[in-house]
């Protein structure tokens, strides 16, 4: 017998309305993404509940390869042995999919910045934060130019949000087959940041190194 749940019934009621609307007003697309998927962009957000890529660009089914994390990092290229999901993930998008975007998108009140800025679970245990602070151990350098230009406050916090999507494009680019399609012209890196509080997406010209409103 299952155990009653509210929260769980919301998902179902919010599963039957998708059964009833969206997918069955788009049978065809539904039947099409059955023998396969063809997504053009790539995106790599993170796992913030308020930050869905799919609602924020308002795209159609299909139409995005998703990779979601604390704080949207990407980790430097490695082939040590382990379980690398996100490098995973960027093989089979780009390698597989030949994605034409890899967009990585950084977003305010970003919980998983605050924690390196604040050093939030450092020496922690795993299951106690150890997980979360040996992941956001990838801001470390990034951390320290900020903390050394705009100390700890919420100057602080948005700058290094807005680095942390820097260091991911960084990271990318240390992948063989990302430069490689780069130089090619078959594959093009972008960075963004989404404001929650105002809905604002803002696009990162590399070439100035600023983000403006798209």
């Amino acid at each position: 017998m299952s155990v009653p749940s509210p929260e769980f019934d919301r998902l179902i009621a919010g599963y039957r309305r998708f059964r009833s609307d969206d997918w069955s007003q788009q049978r065809a697309r539904w039947a099409e993404l059955a023998e396969g998927q063809q997504p053009k962009t790539m995106v790599i957000a993170c796992s913030d509940s308020r930050v869905d890529p799919t609602r924020i660009f308002d795209v159609p089914p299909g139409a995005l390869f998703v990779v979601r994390n604390i704080a949207n990092l990407v980790p430097p290229f490695e082939t040590t042995k382990g379980h690398h999901g996100v490098s995973a993930a960027l093989e089979f998008a780009v390698t597989q999919l030949d994605v034409a975007e890899v967009i990585v998108l950084g977003h305010g009140a970003c919980g998983g910045v605050s924690a390196s800025l604040n050093h939030a679970f450092a020496g922690a245990a795993p299951g106690r934060g150890g997980f979360i602070a040996d992941w956001v151990s990838l801001l470390d350098e990034a951390r320290d130019r900020v903390v050394a230009e705009h100390g700890t406050g919420p100057e602080a916090v948005h700058a290094l949000e807005l680095e942390c999507v820097r260091v991911s494009l960084a990271n990318l680019r240390t992948f063989p087959f990302v430069p490689q399609r780069e130089a090619e012209g078959t594959l093009r890196l972008r960075g963004a940041y989404f404001a929650i509080a105002e809905g604002v997406l803002h696009v990162l010209d590399e070439q100035k190194g600023t983000f403006a409103p798209a």
